[in-house]
């Protein structure tokens, strides 16, 4: 509470928190206006009715459902991230850039990023707009309608990536993060008030595990989250003219969730992709198209095997995505440039097999953590049979996730203003 308050009192972060709240009420505002020339009511029943647009609605705080101008929200970006992350793989320039030329060359990466997100989010409402029509959720627009309603969706997917720019410059926290973590909390309160509306005291066992459950998730997400391994470092002593350097000792830590939600975001985009097929077959047989979207419906429509799908795609993702992102040679060779070595493992090649050997097995633990959170509001609603008691999982940890380093990076602001008085 005192930290709370000593937020307030300092005028320069009290000043930076009202900007980013404005900042966030901007996008909350943008996400209830809608396009031109659509049918509300219908929809929400199509959002309703079903579960993976549901879903991607949530990430959106409910613009997608109002098809408001934001109703991409920040995918564009993020997926043009994922593309550029990926394409360091291939181009070891890219590679370069991320990785060794420190803040300037991230600087350019994401440059490339936001470039990279105009042509995506161009080709994402567009394929969301043709297969909302093909589905009923939308009249027929004529081409002018279709290229106006386009452009007004990218230039607002656009305008999200700028607006969370202007928060990342504040300090207390993650730009995108945190346009996630307003949409996912702005249907908090309809939530909870449709659990209240549907309440039935018959069931009140049932809503009383739920609460404890729902506690006990958050712990398990905290936990996880901040869970990390240490691997003891020591530094070897160097002469260097008349001083001398080294000698000290300190520790590599590596995550539990190394991978963060990015698995999750990929295995929600394999799911999507049998449905945008099966909608672009009837360019050459309708027949076999409606067959596929049977087949595709049946299969989805099942919670068991679609949950058996998703916890298996996020499981292979999550080392898929570690793969991509934690280099163990590069590491070693970064250890060796400096000085440093892992007590009883010699440097180089032992070292990179040592650490490879240590990721592997934190992300088995990782992965079947994130597979479990991906499928937890499915597994509430099989345990439970109500659909409004579920644990939104992927929310959840993205919610506790974004606050987590919000609050740390406000923490380390009030620590640096305490040194300054002193």
């Amino acid at each position: 509470m005192n930290k709370f308050l000593q937020i307030f009192k300092i005028k320069e972060l009290r000043n930076k928190i009202l900007v980013v709240a404005f900042l966030l009420l901007s996008f909350r505002a943008l996400a209830v206006i809608p396009v031109p020339g659509v049918d509300i009511l219908r929809l929400k029943e199509f959002f309703a009715s079903n579960q993976l647009f549901g879903f991607l609605n949530l990430f959106s705080g409910g613009a997608l459902a109002n098809l408001s101008i934001v109703m991409l929200g920040v995918a564009p970006y993020i997926t043009a991230t994922i593309i550029m992350q990926l394409l360091t793989m291939i181009f070891p320039k890219l590679k370069a850039m991320y990785h060794e030329e420190g803040a300037v060359g991230k600087a350019k990466f994401n440059r490339y990023s936001r470039y990279l997100t105009v042509p995506l989010a161009g080709l994402q409402s567009y394929g969301f707009l043709n297969l909302l029509i093909s589905q009923g959720a939308l009249p027929v627009l004529g081409l002018f309608d279709l290229i106006r309603n386009v452009v007004i969706i990218s230039a607002g997917s656009i305008i999200l990536v700028w607006l969370g720019e202007l928060i990342t410059e504040q300090k207390i926290g993650n730009g995108i993060s945190l346009i996630i973590f307003a949409g996912i909390v702005s249907g908090l309160p309809t939530t909870v008030w449709q659990a209240i509306t549907a309440y039935d005291p018959a069931i009140l066992p049932t809503y009383i595990v739920f609460i404890i459950v729902a506690i006990l998730v958050i712990a398990g997400v905290v936990f996880i989250n901040e869970g990390e391994r240490k691997i003891p470092i020591a530094y070897a002593k160097r002469v260097r003219g008349m001083k001398m350097y080294g000698g000290s000792s300190s520790y590599l830590p590596l995550k539990v969730n190394q991978a963060g939600v990015i698995p999750i975001i990929f295995a929600i985009s394999i799911l999507l992709f049998p449905q945008f097929f099966a909608q672009a077959v009837s360019i050459f047989s309708k027949d076999l198209s409606l067959k596929l979207i049977d087949l595709v419906n049946n299969v989805f429509n099942n919670l068991y095997l679609y949950s058996l799908f998703y916890f298996g795609l996020v499981v292979i993702f999550t080392y898929f995505y570690t793969a991509v992102t934690f280099d163990p040679k590069e590491i070693s060779k970064n250890l060796q440039r400096a000085g440093g070595f892992i007590s009883g493992i010699r440097p180089g090649d032992s070292t990179s097999g040592f650490l490879s050997k240590i990721i592997s097995r934190l992300t088995l633990s990782g992965a079947i953590f994130l597979g479990l959170v991906a499928i937890l509001p499915n597994l509430t609603q099989m345990v439970t049979g109500i659909t409004i008691l579920t644990i939104g999982g992927t929310a959840l940890l993205i919610v506790v996730s974004v606050a987590l380093e919000t609050i740390r990076q406000i923490n380390s602001q009030l620590v640096m203003r305490e040194y300054e008085e002193i």
